[in-house]
């Protein structure tokens, strides 16, 4: 590779991909959830891949910003969120609303959170192809691995047997709908990828039920670290009855109520850390949550935060705040699990299993999926990522986009397809 090497090409292809009826907060995952997979081309024919949110806005800026890459060398990397910013100006968005409370189970929706998100795909797909033009993975383009597996955590949700509609995608895990049945899917999760943690979603029903599963899983597997995420659904007093149900039981809560003002009153009177991926998602957003303390644990996310430099960079905050790390996951593919690994292997003070829904999507656009063992990815030393596109998979996968009119994740339609009245779940305090 000379340094003189420029991107000649970019592709941006929307997709959508298969979920199951998995339940939160918000309502229940959609048939189809839309992601967005990113090329670049260099002048030597090299190619790399990138993978964001492919819902309208995403898109829409990315689509914008990737014919403004070709001609710009493959290392500039740094002026990325600037770039992609300007793009950004010149496309209609929805309208940003800093009040919301949980945009995407997110937190507050803002512009800069969007850019982020693009920012983060096309990073990912220039160090990719980097990767290929140097012969180094990632991980050393990204300063070098101190692990050589990255464990990750059974992502338990309680769901649906199936989607309600004859002909959408179904699976045969069955239904998930008390603590029995997430600590059947727990074993499963167990036998079939060798999970030795797990996190529950919830948000879903009662927090004295979701309480119930957690003892019911340490009851099953009394040496495996638990999580409960109800992605801000309780009030203080509720979070702090289930703080102190937990004691001794999970290894954190996660994001029990929403708002770093009503976490800080949380974690002023429980033990047990507090974790979020709702009130921290921005650096403007460490200060107050960093201050007040109002989180022990933040989960980086790179397609939050910009990026895997960006990631590296919120561990070094936390650092310095002397705040853990764990890494988020949301619906996504191989090529995030990919990016996922590589920037987990960089980081020393990554103490707890990262997040991942990959067990739940079976469709991919890499030739050879991930395989999990004893719960862990191992990080691969190949160029790059480590993965190929898979150009036949990419093809029917935006033709069922192209095909459809899914153009947003939406949880609350998807549930009131079956329950017309169905509004977010208020839980009285227990």
């Amino acid at each position: 590779m000379s340094e003189s090497t420029r991107i000649a090409e970019v592709r941006v292809t929307p997709i959508l991909i298969s979920d199951p009826p998995l339940l939160n907060v918000q309502g229940v995952h959609q048939p189809y959830t839309p992601r967005t997979i990113i090329e670049v081309v260099t002048d030597n024919g090299v190619s790399g891949i990138g993978e964001t949110y492919g819902d309208t806005d995403y898109l829409k800026i990315a689509q914008a910003f990737g014919p403004k890459l070709v001609g710009q060398p493959l290392t500039a990397r740094n002026d990325l969120f600037a770039r992609v910013s300007a793009a950004a100006a010149e496309v209609d968005i929805a309208q940003i609303d800093n009040t919301v409370v949980a945009e995407g189970l997110r937190g507050a929706r803002t512009e800069v959170k969007l850019v982020h998100s693009v920012v983060s795909g096309f990073e990912v797909a220039l160090l990719d192809a980097l990767g290929h033009e140097t012969g180094l993975p990632v991980h050393a383009l990204l300063g070098g691995k101190v692990r050589d597996r990255v464990e990750y955590s059974g992502y338990l949700f309680y769901r649906w047997a199936e989607h309600p509609v004859a002909g959408e995608p179904q699976d045969d895990w069955g239904a998930a709908l008390d603590p029995a049945g997430v600590v059947e899917q727990a074993r499963r999760f167990a036998d079939r990828y060798g999970f030795k943690s797990f996190k529950l979603k919830g948000g879903a029903f009662a927090p004295e039920q979701e309480v119930a599963a957690i003892h019911a899983l340490h009851e099953a597997f009394p040496d495996a670290p638990l999580r409960l995420d109800p992605n801000g659904a309780w009030s203080v007093q509720t979070s702090l009855e289930v703080a102190a149900a937990l004691e001794g039981v999970a290894e954190y809560l996660e994001d029990p109520t929403a708002g770093t003002g009503q976490m800080a009153q949380v974690a002023a009177k429980t033990s047990l850390p507090l974790a979020t991926n709702m009130c921290v998602t921005a650096i403007d957003e460490v200060p107050a949550a960093f201050t007040s303390d109002a989180v022990q644990v933040v989960l980086s996310d790179h397609h939050y935060w910009g990026g895997l430099r960006a990631t590296q960079d919120l561990a070094a905050v936390c650092r310095t705040y002397g705040k853990q790390l764990s890494m988020h996951s949301n619906t996504h593919l191989g090529i995030s699990l990919a990016a996922m690994t590589h920037v987990a292997a960089t980081i020393p003070e990554l103490y707890y299993a990262c997040d991942t829904h990959r067990p739940w999507q079976t469709e991919d656009v890499i030739t050879v999926p991930h395989t999990f063992t004893d719960g862990a990815v191992d990080v691969t030393d190949t160029p790059g990522l480590g993965v190929e596109l898979d150009r036949e998979s990419l093809a029917a996968l935006h033709r069922r986009w192209l095909d459809s009119d899914v153009r947003d994740r939406d949880d609350a339609a998807a549930m009131r397809r079956v329950h017309p009245d169905w509004t977010a779940p208020a839980f009285p305090v227990w």
